[in-house]
C-alpha cells in the first residue's frame, strides 16, 4: 500500500536523510552488493544478504517488496503466504525472495532488527511483527513504537540493548536504503505489497485465485 499517500521519491529521500526526524537515526554508508547469482528473469539480481525461501533453482522466481508496517503487507502474510509457500514453495516450483522496501523509518528498524536474527530466524520474526502490528505500530494508536519494537525483540529473545544496537546499525541502514533505492529506481516501484515475478511488476497483494492463475500460467512456459 502507499502509506497515507507517501510519494515515493520522499520517502526515499526520507530515508536517506533519516537523521533529521523520528525515532531512528539512519545514515548512508558503503555496502557489499556481491553478486551471487542471475535469477530466471533477467530484470533481478540476487545479491548474498537476499532473504530466500525454497529451491533456488525453481522455475520462477518472486521477489516480494514488502514493510513491516504495511497493513496489506500482513494481511497477505497472514492469508496467501501460507498457501504460496505450501503450494508452490515448499514443492520446488518457485524460490521466494522477500525484501523490506520501508515507508518510513520505522520499517527500516524493524528490518534491521529482523537482520541482527540468524537467517533462520528470519522469517519467523518477520510474521511476528505483521501479526503484532497493532503492537508497535503507531497507525494502530501506539504511542511508543520503540519500546513496541523492544517488546517484539524480547519475544525473539534479544534484550533492549540488543535492539537498540541494531535499529542504531549504520550498515543496516546503508543496505536498506540501497535496497530501496534500487527498487525505486528500477521497478518505480510506489506501492507495498509490490510482486517482481518471470519479469512482471504486479503492485498490491494478490488473491489467491489470481496468484495461483498467474504462477501455472509461467510454469507452463518454463
Amino acid at each position: 500500500m502507499t502509506r497515507n499517500q507517501f510519494i515515493i521519491t520522499l520517502v526515499a529521500i526520507a530515508i536517506i536523510a533519516a537523521a533529521v526526524a523520528g525515532y531512528f537515526i539512519w545514515s548512508p554508508g558503503s555496502a557489499d552488493d556481491s553478486i551471487v547469482a542471475n535469477g530466471p528473469s533477467a530484470n533481478i539480481t540476487l545479491v548474498a544478504d537476499d532473504r530466500t525461501l525454497g529451491n533456488p533453482k525453481a522455475k520462477v522466481l518472486m521477489v516480494e517488496y514488502a514493510a513491516p508496517t504495511c497493513p496489506h503487507c500482513a494481511h497477505f502474510n497472514e492469508t496467501i503466504f501460507p498457501l504460496l509457500k505450501k503450494t508452490y514453495i515448499d514443492t520446488g516450483k518457485v524460490f521466494y525472495v522477500f525484501r523490506v522496501y520501508p515507508l518510513n523509518q520505522l520499517d527500516g528498524a524493524a528490518e534491521a532488527m529482523a537482520r541482527c536474527l540468524p537467517a533462520e530466524s528470519y522469517f519467523q520474526f518477520i510474521d511476528l511483527l505483521f501479526r503484532n502490528q497493532p503492537k508497535w505500530d503507531p497507525e494502530y494508536g501506539v504511542a511508543d513504537p520503540r519500546a513496541g519494537l523492544v517488546q517484539m525483540g524480547r519475544i525473539a529473545g534479544m534484550s533492549e540493548d540488543q535492539v537498540n544496537k541494531c535499529i542504531d546499525d549504520k550498515a543496516q541502514a546503508d543496505r536498506i536504503n540501497k535496497v530501496a533505492t534500487e527498487a525505486l529506481t528500477k521497478y518505480n516501484l510506489n506501492a507495498t505489497p509490490t510482486f517482481v515475478t518471470a519479469g512482471q511488476v504486479h503492485a498490491g497483494a494478490y488473491t489467491w485465485q489470481d496468484l495461483q492463475t498467474f504462477l501455472d500460467s509461467q510454469l507452463k512456459k518454463k
